[in-house]
């Protein structure tokens, strides 16, 4: 179900890593997620550091949607970054997963090929 790569990059480190590798894979970082900054300005403390990154592909995310706009409710696609034992992980939900749960057979190729990209991205990222 999940993604999941560990690296001895620290969070900023990959955060950096992670936004060269979107764009050199023609995706795009919609939005940057702070976690921790977030939570604390609700008046929520959480000490650990995590960044979500909302990433898509324009081309791919119109290709979806044209066949069922009701995929909508899962985009963009998110990749994490945090903290955990000491190392950094980068972790996400594999789009073929989220894609099955809307019962359309004929968007797997497509949602395999943004899985693809995305691990290659994370990777880079990790490296």
């Amino acid at each position: 179900m999940l993604i999941k790569l560990t690296t001895e990059k620290t969070v900023s480190e990959v955060a950096a890593a992670l936004q060269a590798a979107v764009q050199a894979h023609h995706f795009g970082v919609m939005q940057v997620h702070n976690l921790r900054e977030t939570m604390t300005k609700k008046g929520v403390e959480f000490g650990r550091e995590c960044l979500i990154f909302e990433v898509c592909q324009p081309q791919q995310a119109k290709k979806v949607l044209d066949q069922d706009m009701s995929v909508s409710t899962a985009l963009p696609c998110r990749i994490s970054i945090y903290e955990e034992s000491g190392k950094t992980i980068l972790a996400t939900l594999k789009p073929t997963i989220l894609l099955a749960m809307f019962n359309a057979p004929q968007l797997k190729e497509v949602a395999q090929e943004v899985e693809d990209t995305i691990f290659k991205i994370m990777k880079d990222a990790a490296g």
